[in-house]
């Protein structure tokens, strides 16, 4: 499983606008797709202790969400859908530093992205509002839940929307091998 197989379930399911934003995000990112999931093998690990890939990881929590949109009233190749897949789809883009250069994932991955996002936002702009954005940093800063970076000590998810939640179930139940996909 790869980075392609990525782009193919997100062109089938976001906007083709959304998906060509994507393509161009990638474009500025160092790759982190082939890298594992955990650098240390102590989480993510599949039958037999195989570690996946960033992209398998991506594309486990990716097939899931275009699997179930209707809880939250989504239809494909919408607005909503691209901010959803994007959310899941950028989440642990820097999960290996700013450059995707450190040997081991770095904690503040959450942050690192979420700052990128968020310091792009006139970018962003071309395909989504100021409210969808703040939402897709939100989403992307808080994907660990009371693990992320920035979290506090009273952490919780009542206060943000409910894709933040939703994106750090889907992150959850992949890393403890609970998401299924068609393979």
């Amino acid at each position: 499983m790869n980075y392609e197989k990525m782009n193919t379930l997100l062109s089938a399911h976001m906007t083709e606008e959304g998906f060509k934003f994507w393509l161009a995000i990638n474009k500025k990112i160092i790759s982190p797709w082939e890298k594992p999931a955990s650098s240390g093998g102590k989480y993510h690990n599949k039958k037999g202790g195989y570690v996946p890939s960033i992209a398998e990881h991506t594309y486990e929590m990716l097939y899931a969400a275009s699997k179930n949109y209707a809880q939250f009233g989504i239809n494909k190749s919408t607005k909503d859908a691209d901010l959803l897949l994007l959310a899941i789809g950028l989440h642990d883009g820097l999960k290996y530093g700013p450059e995707n250069e450190k040997k081991h994932t770095v904690s503040d991955h959450d942050t690192l992205m979420a700052n990128r996002v968020e310091s792009a936002r006139e970018s962003f702009k071309k395909i989504f509002s100021d409210e969808q954005i703040d939402i897709l940093v939100q989403a992307i800063r808080f994907h660990t839940g009371k693990w992320s970076h920035e979290a506090t000590k009273d952490f919780s998810f009542k206060d943000l929307h409910p894709y933040v939640l939703y994106v750090h179930s889907l992150d959850m139940l992949s890393s403890r091998n609970c998401l299924k996909t068609e393979d």
